[in-house]
């Protein structure tokens, strides 16, 4: 909860500085000292909460779960506090630059946060019934996470494909600062939840099953 009060406090930090008018798209152009230190930030800050994760659990399944759950707390505070520092975002379906590694993501502000409370749902019940996923779940796992990011990048690498097609020799970065979001790939999200559910409902499952055969067992030695 507090990293994600730091993590706002920097986003009202750039913006004051560079949006005092109000964020909106296009972005505006930004140094590349600037850009830089943004994309260290980010990969510092991942590696902070998979240090939380490995100081915080027992065994490698408690590990990963309390990553899950520091990733999504620190995500749901951050907008938390981006609305109490300066009202922002106006709605749940106001469009945010989500993450930079290793493309820029981008779609509603509802997105991520339905994502991390089914990180928090998935956590929880890994710590509950403390037992690992199996290979099946992790490639269900993965692939949500996949989708999602297609989803999030999906009208971003379009737009740049369509521009550079017309303009080739004009620089990414330079089309990039006219990028306006068009729409949000809400299918291709949707599939992701699904994936992600299905691990849920999988693991939960198998679990509960293993448990009660365990039980029987128990109850004929």
């Amino acid at each position: 909860m507090a990293f994600g009060l730091v993590e706002s406090a920097v986003v009202v930090y750039i913006r004051e500085l560079y949006y005092p008018e109000g964020f909106s798209f296009p972005l505006k152009a930004i140094s590349t000292r600037v850009i830089t230190t943004e994309l260290w930030r980010e990969a510092a800050t991942i590696l902070m909460l998979i240090t939380i994760g490995v100081l915080a659990g027992k065994n490698s399944i408690q590990r990963f779960a309390y990553f899950l759950i520091s990733f999504a707390v620190w995500d749901i505070f951050y907008y938390i506090f981006l609305k109490l520092f300066i009202n922002w975002p106006e709605s749940l379906f106001t469009w945010d630059i989500l993450f930079l590694i290793p493309i820029t993501w981008f779609g509603p502000v509802i997105t991520p946060v339905i994502l991390s409370f089914l990180m928090i749902a998935l956590a929880l019940m890994l710590l509950y019934k403390n037992q690992k996923l199996v290979l099946f779940e992790w490639i269900l796992l993965i692939s949500g996470a996949a989708v999602s990011i297609v989803s999030f990048t999906w009208d971003y690498i379009s737009y740049l494909l369509e521009s550079t097609a017309f303009q080739p020799k004009e620089n990414i970065v330079n089309l990039s600062l006219t990028y306006i979001p068009r729409h949000f790939d809400w299918w291709i999200f949707f599939i992701a939840i699904v994936l992600v559910v299905s691990v849920m409902v999988s693991y939960y499952v198998r679990t509960t099953r293993n448990k009660k055969k365990l039980q029987m067992m128990q109850m004929f030695v």
